[in-house]
């Protein structure tokens, strides 16, 4: 494959490369080289997955319109297999995050990130062609159960946690009519984490978006604040959480002022969602991140249940929640 994308680039450009190498695998199974030049480089995608690629495509060139930061599209081969895009660097907010610590700079790309979330939620959908959403053009009923499925498919039942079917599945259907009352008509980016920002001279890009969908506010909220291996401290996801509400109530008071309401229970979805991906991506298909990612996930699920949403009406899935143990995990492991 790497000499197809060879290939590809060196036609599109008409210049010889002076080298090309695979990038790190990432939790998708696309394949993204660099293609270096004297002078510059340039990020080569491989994927099978026409469907996906189409809308990664006309997002991307969507976003660009509206001055969003994301890569360029600068080339598409005939058959969708392949695309061309600028190169963004390596260096992710993750990465960051992890040689800073929680530090005036790392706090200021956090608030960066988080007023171009506030552009991407609420200039984002606009005239985007949803047609070409990927999998599901709305994050409705359908795609919370998807999410609440993958949980206990790949993180329950792997983890091998005894629980009542029937009442967990009546706590899913309760819990679904609950995220169904927030107001969702805002671009959703569907997994706004650090791994998907990089950051280039001091300035926060974003990647990774061909998930999104029509959705409510708090769900990329919840993803950045409480994204597990990144673990950044309670006090800072408080102060974050504060500066997007604040800066929300300059575009529309209202719905600030009800964001709290459903916010944490956004928080709980995408947390379950996310141990689902660790549990398929980790103990099935075996990738380090992923595995890493487990304890980290455990304690910030636990802690939530137990702090902000001690009074949550959902009691198979509390029981579930309070039996996580990553001893258990460390086991599968």
């Amino acid at each position: 494959m790497i000499n197809e994308a060879k290939k590809i680039v060196e036609k599109w450009s008409g210049e010889k490369i002076e080298s090309i190498y695979l990038l790190p695998p990432s939790g998708s199974p696309r394949r993204y080289y660099r293609a270096i030049f004297k002078d510059r480089s340039f990020i080569v995608t491989y994927s099978s997955n026409i469907e996906e690629n189409k809308t990664f495509i006309s997002f991307t060139k969507n976003f660009n319109s509206k001055k969003l930061k994301v890569p360029e599209i600068l080339y598409l081969s005939d058959d969708y297999n392949f695309y061309i895009q600028s190169d963004l660097g390596d260096d992710r907010l993750f990465d960051y995050l992890k040689r800073n610590g929680w530090s005036e700079n790392v706090k200021a790309i956090y608030k960066k990130s988080l007023d171009e979330l506030l552009k991407f939620q609420f200039n984002g959908l606009g005239d985007l062609d949803l047609s070409l959403a990927y999998p599901r053009r709305e994050f409705d009923r359908q795609s919370i159960m998807w999410d609440l499925n993958y949980f206990k498919y790949y993180f329950i039942k792997l983890g091998e946690i005894d629980f009542n079917e029937q009442r967990l599945e009546d706590d899913f259907n309760s819990f679904t009519e609950f995220l169904l009352e927030a107001e969702r008509s805002f671009f959703l980016y569907r997994d706004f984490q650090t791994r998907n920002i990089m950051i280039v001279d001091e300035t926060p890009y974003f990647i990774d978006y061909q998930g999104g969908r029509k959705g409510a506010l708090h769900y990329d909220v919840a993803s950045i604040l409480y994204d597990a291996k990144a673990d950044i401290p309670e006090s800072a996801k408080d102060e974050m959480l504060k500066y997007y509400v604040d800066n929300l109530k300059r575009i529309d008071k209202d719905k600030a002022e009800s964001f709290l309401d459903y916010y944490y229970h956004f928080v709980l979805v995408r947390m379950l969602q996310t141990l689902g991906a660790f549990g398929f991506r980790g103990i099935v298909q075996r990738k380090p991140h992923f595995i890493e990612s487990i304890p980290f996930a455990i304690n910030n699920i636990q802690k939530l249940v137990n702090e902000k949403l001690s009074g949550m009406p959902f009691p198979e899935l509390r029981c579930v929640i309070e039996k996580f143990n990553i001893k258990q995990f460390e086991d599968l492991i």
